[in-house]
């Protein structure tokens, strides 16, 4: 069965386009033209995944996101943006998104981050998801699921949830990810083309800032005032987990 699309996109070419593009790469599309509509829908039918453009009257797409995480929707969603700040992004980010397209883009990229999505929850192209393993570090569990931890943090797998001593982090789909792989490779240099591929499953190539701004802010989350930084940036090379 084709994955169900909800896209929601107040340009009308734009949306047209898209919504026929997305259509002749085998997705079920269901396209609506503001934030209101786009809600109804998803309580309505709940898709496989959401495309929501960021700028649209009334309800927004950061609102619509923020409405459907608050509401406990775990539904993968992808921003479409014309904000290129890394301000921008991260409000995308806190909103509950899992990744963002920058206007214009290339339809290709769009399909190759909707695959990553699809991908992490489970299905792509309605085939069970062939996701690689990180290899796992001595420092960190090496348990599938369940409990892992390194560097003073410490995550649930299977509930999803991850601490830091006795703090609580929250986390995005994309965060967690992403922390998972650090902390099952602590101590080890991650370069960037791996972390990608591990996460997105694309390589998005060297002009790509998208890793950069999720390093960023899971940062921000983690760290913690008089408490050594986790997660380092080796320069040229990549980012590594370990507490010094």
């Amino acid at each position: 069965m084709p994955q169900n699309v909800l896209l929601a996109e107040d340009d009308r070419a734009i949306r047209h386009a898209l919504e026929r593009a997305l259509t002749l790469e085998g997705y079920a599309v269901t396209a609506v033209a503001d934030g209101v509509e786009a809600l109804a829908q998803a309580h309505r039918t709940p898709p496989d995944v959401l495309v929501l453009d960021v700028m649209m009257p009334g309800i927004d797409g950061l609102q619509v996101c923020r409405v459907l995480r608050a509401e406990g929707d775990r539904t993968p969603i992808l921003m479409l943006t014309a904000l290129v700040e890394t301000a921008d992004r991260i409000a995308g980010l806190d909103a509950g998104a899992d990744d963002y397209v920058v206007k214009p883009f290339d339809v290709e990229e769009v399909f190759a981050r909707l695959r990553a999505l699809l991908r992490r929850t489970g299905q792509v192209n309605g085939t069970p998801a062939d996701v690689p393993s990180p290899a796992v570090s001595a420092s960190a569990s090496k348990e599938a699921s369940g409990q892992i931890s390194a560097a003073g943090l410490r995550m649930d797998i299977q509930a999803r949830r991850a601490w830091r001593g006795q703090r609580e982090l929250e986390l995005t789909r994309t965060e967690f990810e992403l922390l998972e792989l650090l902390v099952r490779n602590a101590g080890i240099v991650l370069d960037h083309a791996t972390i990608y591929d591990r996460i997105w499953g694309y390589d998005f190539g060297p002009g790509s800032k998208n890793l950069a701004v999720y390093v960023g802010y899971l940062r921000r989350k983690l760290d913690e005032p008089g408490a050594p930084a986790l997660i380092h940036t080796v320069r040229g090379v990549g980012y590594v987990l370990r507490e010094d």
